[in-house]
């Protein structure tokens, strides 16, 4: 093994690493999958990671939209201890008091009847896309046809694996993989005579995200969500909302469609689900369900007694501590905030998102990755998506006072960048801003 580190380096022969050895180590050991910000985190309380040296980051990506409930919450570490003591996994060949609690209680929250559950969100995709092909083989033995093929928008993102990242719009997430599942077709975002014209009998599901979040935090219009339930209706088609970012309560609403008041075919909820122990779900009616018998898919691990249990103590938190209505509230806070700042500051092009998904797009990359690291020199954590896109997913339990700590660096940030850029010198002996 060329590249195996030497014996003295062995990770397992210290206790713990500090960042640089972590960062060697990792180097030979993992694949290159993640190029890290150079930060190592110890633990975390409230909406604060801590690092190695004990220096507090005020979390505003919670790690991207799962940690709900910010770090050390006693209601996830209650339900973790108690059923670890009782069981952690068991196969889905038998029966445990967690799925049916779940997917009764996920029902009602969605509209939806019935319920699978994966690992991740790009399985529960992966589900929904099975579901929908099993749907469409369904109608056509029952005498009416329906094609196998996807409709997805652009700016999309519904998961890594090979039929998600096949309806996911980005080449750089397809091209490493050619050839992907093939009979997905992207539609042009909220142009609704794009749509119809893409539309047919051989669409068995519109693919949609109400507010894509990799995509930039951009909320698809009512005519166009309205749009796509006509269609899918007029063909028995599937529409197949993609909430595993935006559901859970992250905009206000249990699901982000919840504000259009449109109801899909079938939903996808991950991320928050079990407040960090991996968990997704998929969501159907119960005519949809009718594809699906056993055998046709299944998992190992998911929705195991420890991950129900966990997830059930977040539905409970969610109710019991109205966090609904505090993201609402918060979140409203927050983007007013925002757009105070885009009033001051020009680079600021927009402002998106409802609740506590919420971004600001600037115009240009390079400002947007500068700020970024600004923020986490001011031990604040934010995250950068297309490129120009500011993006925060803080957890729930965010105080107006947290909000302003982030207005406040970014207003004396982007008032540096302003005065840098008016300063630098360009040909000709100008200088950019004059």
């Amino acid at each position: 093994m060329s590249n195996a580190i030497a014996p003295s380096a062995h990770p397992t022969e210290k206790t713990s690493m500090n960042l640089e050895e972590l960062k060697a180590a990792e180097s030979k050991l993992l694949l290159g999958t993640y190029d890290r910000y150079p930060l190592l985190f110890e633990r975390g309380e409230g909406v604060h990671l801590i690092d190695e040296n004990g220096n507090r980051y005020l979390d505003l990506l919670s790690g991207i939209g799962v940690n709900a409930f910010g770090y050390a919450h006693p209601a996830i570490e209650k339900a973790i201890a108690e059923q670890s003591r009782k069981l952690i996994h068991l196969s889905n060949l038998y029966y445990h008091h967690g799925q049916a609690a779940l997917a009764l209680r996920l029902a009602e929250a969605t509209g939806m009847d019935r319920a699978f559950f994966s690992n991740s969100g790009t399985e529960a995709n992966e589900a929904a896309l099975k579901l929908a092909r099993a749907w469409a083989k369904l109608k056509r033995e029952q005498g009416t046809h329906l094609g196998t093929k996807f409709l997805a928008l652009e700016n999309s993102f519904h998961g890594r694996t090979m039929g998600s990242v096949a309806a996911t719009w980005k080449d750089k997430y397809r091209e490493p993989f050619d050839p992907v599942m093939p009979g997905v077709e992207f539609v042009r975002f909220n142009d609704v005579d794009d749509l119809k014209a893409k539309f047919s009998t051989d669409v068995c599901a519109i693919l949609v995200e109400a507010i894509q979040g990799e995509g930039g935090i951009r909320p698809v219009s009512r005519e166009f969500l309205q749009a796509a339930r006509d269609l899918t209706r007029s063909t028995g088609a599937l529409l197949i909302a993609d909430e595993i970012q935006s559901g859970m309560g992250r905009t206000g609403k249990f699901c982000a469609y919840q504000h259009y008041g449109i109801q899909p075919d079938v939903t996808t909820l991950a991320k928050p689900l079990a407040g960090g122990i991996p968990l997704g779900a998929l969501l159907c009616t119960e005519e949809a369900a009718q594809a699906i018998h056993a055998g046709m898919h299944g998992t190992t691990f998911g929705g195991g007694p420890l991950a129900c249990a966990v997830a059930l103590a977040v539905l409970s938190t969610i109710e019991r501590e109205h966090l609904l209505e505090h993201v609402t509230t918060v979140g409203t806070y927050f983007r007013e905030k925002l757009s105070q700042l885009a009033r001051n500051h020009s680079a600021i092009i927009d402002v998106r998102g409802l609740g506590l998904m919420l971004a600001i797009e600037l115009d240009s990359a390079d400002l947007a990755k500068s700020v970024l690291g600004e923020m986490m020199k001011r031990h604040i954590l934010i995250n950068r998506t297309s490129e120009t896109v500011l993006r925060f997913l803080p957890p729930y339990i965010l105080q107006k006072e947290h909000v302003d700590e982030a207005i406040a660096a970014l207003d004396a940030i982007l008032a540096e960048q302003t005065a840098q850029a008016a300063a630098t010198p360009i040909p000709g002996g100008k200088r950019i801003g004059n």
